[in-house]
C-alpha cells in the first residue's frame, strides 16, 4: 500500500550507524596489546583479541582468525577489518605462504614480524638491517643506551615511541624495499629481519583521523 512505512528492524538499524571495526588478532598478550590499544579513538574502534597458545602457529591463526571473534560481530561489507599479527617464530617457509594466501583470499591484513615484534620497536631508533639470531638480541640492541633502556615486554612503552613513529614507518619500508630488490619475499624466514607492521600503524593513523 502507497505511504506504508516500512516496518522497523532495530537490528539493521543499528549497523546502519555502526562505525567499521578493526579487529586485531594477535598472538601476544602483553606486548602487542599494550600496543595497538592506545589506537583507539572516537573515530577509529579497534578490538584487539590476543589468541591462545594453540593458535600461534601462523597458518591456523589466519585460518581461524574469524572464529576467534565474537558471533555476527565481523561485517567487512560494513567496513570491518581484520589484522593477524605474528612473528616468524617456529614457522616454515610454507606455513607462512600458506598464511599469506589465505589472507589475501579472505580479505585480511597481516603484520608480520621476523624475528619478533621488538624489531619494529628497534626500527623506531636505527635503520637495522643485518640479521638478528633471535628475540633476544633485538631486545638486547633496543635496550641500548639512548632507546628504551629499561625495556620489558610488561612495560606500555607507546608513548616513548610516539616522536619516532614516521621514521619508524619509513626505516621499515625502506627495509621492504631493500628485501623486494633483493628478490627476498617478506613473509619467508630468509627475510630477517623485516617487519610489515609499519602497514597497520598507518592504516590505523589514517582511520584515527
Amino acid at each position: 500500500m502507497a505511504g506504508m512505512r516500512k516496518e522497523y528492524n532495530p537490528n539493521r538499524a543499528a549497523r546502519r550507524k555502526r562505525r567499521p571495526v578493526i579487529y586485531i588478532i594477535c598472538e601476544g598478550k602483553e606486548t602487542e596489546t599494550k600496543y595497538f590499544r592506545h589506537f583507539r579513538t572516537r573515530n577509529c574502534l579497534v578490538d584487539i583479541v590476543p589468541i591462545s597458545s594453540k593458535h600461534k602457529a601462523a597458518e591456523h591463526l589466519v585460518r581461524h582468525a574469524k572464529d576467534m571473534l565474537k558471533p555476527a560481530a565481523y561485517y567487512p561489507k560494513d567496513g570491518d577489518q581484520i589484522w593477524c599479527v605474528f612473528d616468524c617464530d617456529d614457522n616454515t617457509d610454507e606455513a607462512l605462504k600458506n598464511a599469506a594466501v589465505f589472507a589475501e583470499q579472505a580479505g585480511y591484513g597481516i603484520a608480520f614480524s621476523n624475528p619478533c615484534f621488538e624489531y619494529w620497536y628497534l626500527l623506531h631508533f636505527v635503520q637495522h638491517n643485518a640479521h638478528l639470531k633471535g628475540a633476544d638480541e633485538a631486545i638486547r640492541l633496543l635496550k641500548e643506551r639512548g632507546r628504551l633502556e629499561n625495556y620489558e615486554k610488561s612495560l606500555d612503552v607507546f608513548f616513548d615511541l610516539l616522536p619516532h613513529q614516521q621514521e619508524a614507518v619509513k626505516r621499515a619500508e625502506k627495509r621492504s624495499e631493500q628485501l623486494r630488490r633483493d628478490g627476498t619475499e617478506i613473509l619467508t624466514r630468509a627475510s630477517n629481519p623485516a617487519t610489515t607492521v609499519h602497514k597497520l600503524v598507518t592504516y590505523l593513523i589514517g582511520q584515527s583521523r
